[in-house]
């Protein structure tokens, strides 16, 4: 008699893996010695005259569903030059790597395109509309509302929900801003309101309080940093217009019983010139009224105040499959000398050109 076939062996979870690699050359007008020098006020483009290795992006997520009772998780792993600059405390993969993101996803529907999730782990800011991921930015360099007035990622526990299909929502606790292991005895909140009003148009109203301060022989500082921030976009055409304005302020800096305040504005242009390539415009201006934000940071020197800007042009070229190449010129101006030359004489103002090649799967 034939044998009894074998039970078939359960399938295992979808698993979607994607990621890219992001090389890129920056020029400065501005800079110290020879290649490899300082960029000041620059992120992930902070070298002058030096190509550099910036990502080598591996993302694993098992997707959730938004129909059903599902669970799901996603895995952001970053290697290269980038790490080094957005790393959260607390967690330390060595200089060149990092665990962006890592959490777990618990979906409820609610029918109808509605849902709430649960989500818990370390998960990507809720500010901005620049994002870690170089290649999903308008631009190539990284603009200063995302370098100064804005955190990178959020350990803890998040909320999102979606009512309608015109609003959705997310609040979350946090250890802090860009911490793992917690700093401090307090936690942090942040929470953000989406709206949608048409298909064109979108809109979000997001406000943050928590203590920052690391404590001190296991006693907190006292002093809450809050603020808040809105980000619109209209698609008008083959353009896609986009306004984000910050505003920040924390107590008992830079000293007991005074108060730091910081503001900042973006504003970018991104229009679809053919189906190969795009061209984005970027101004952003950055008010640190009090230091708190940009003082001895990046290459700035120490300050007591700084108001900073710039203007970027960028070209998104994808006339390769899964290849993009981004040649960009910016313009940096503060009202402070900060920006050194090769003579040992400070400036107001750098020129750099850059180049970016990025390859995705």
């Amino acid at each position: 008699a034939a044998a009894p076939a074998a039970a078939a062996a359960p399938a295992g979870p979808n698993v979607n893996i994607s990621g890219f690699l992001t090389a890129s050359y920056t020029y400065s007008t501005r800079h110290t010695a020879g290649a490899g020098s300082p960029v000041v006020g620059r992120l992930y483009d902070r070298f002058h005259d030096q190509i550099e290795l910036n990502a080598a992006k591996l993302v694993l997520e098992k997707p959730v569903a938004t129909d059903k009772f599902d669970a799901g998780a996603r895995v952001d792993l970053l290697f290269g030059q980038n790490p080094a600059v957005i790393q959260s405390a607390g967690l330390n993969l060595g200089t060149n790597g990092d665990i962006t993101q890592a959490f777990a996803t618990l979906n409820i529907p609610a029918g109808d395109g509605k849902y709430v999730q649960f989500k818990a782990g370390k998960i990507a800011t809720l500010m901005g509309l620049e994002v870690i991921e170089d290649v999903v930015n308008p631009n190539l360099s990284e603009g200063n509302l995302f370098v100064y007035v804005e955190n990178f990622t959020n350990t803890g526990l998040r909320l999102d929900a979606k009512p309608s299909a015109t609003v959705d929502f997310e609040l979350a606790l946090m250890n802090g801003w860009d911490v793992v292991q917690d700093n401090n005895s307090k936690k942090s909140f942040m929470g953000r309101l989406g709206l949608t009003p048409d298909a064109l148009t979108t809109i979000g109203l997001l406000g943050y309080v928590g203590n920052e301060k690391a404590a001190v022989n296991g006693v907190t500082p006292s002093g809450n940093r809050y603020g808040g921030e809105i980000l619109a976009s209209r698609k008008v055409g083959a353009a896609t217009i986009t306004v984000q304005g910050d505003y920040g302020e924390e107590k008992d800096l830079p000293a007991p019983g005074q108060t730091a305040k910081w503001w900042g504005a973006s504003v970018w242009a991104a229009f679809d010139a053919s189906p190969t390539l795009n061209v984005a415009l970027r101004g952003d201006y950055v008010d640190d009224k009090d230091g708190a934000r940009t003082s001895g940071v990046l290459g700035f020197p120490v300050n007591a105040g700084q108001k900073f800007g710039s203007g970027t042009l960028t070209l998104n070229i994808k006339r390769w499959d899964s290849m993009l190449i981004r040649p960009e010129i910016r313009y940096d101006r503060s009202n402070l000398l900060v920006f050194p030359a090769t003579d040992g004489t400070l400036h107001k103002d750098q020129l750099t050109f850059a180049l970016g090649a990025s390859y995705l799967f």
